[in-house]
């Protein structure tokens, strides 16, 4: 099961936007008579459009776009990735 944990906002080169969701995979490890620890995994990142994008580390981010030969950088000035 993933959950959305957040959203950030990145810019390309030409100053266009794109909204990044943040997933993290959430695995119950309760049983059916207690309630128990609920453990985070690896997060995984999204477009709203969907395509896929990997961290490349700080704020920069590739995106995936179909079609395209090669990812599209962009940056954010997110305190939590910078």
């Amino acid at each position: 099961m993933s959950r959305n944990e957040r959203t950030i906002l990145a810019f390309d080169s030409a100053g266009n936007e794109y909204f990044i969701d943040m997933f993290v995979s959430v695995r119950d490890l309760s049983d059916l008579q207690h309630t128990g620890p609920v453990s985070d995994g690896p997060s995984s990142f999204r477009t709203r459009e969907g395509h896929s994008v990997t961290h490349l580390g700080g704020g920069e981010f590739a995106v995936t776009v179909p079609g395209e030969e090669e990812a599209i950088t962009v940056r954010t000035d997110d305190p939590e990735f910078v």
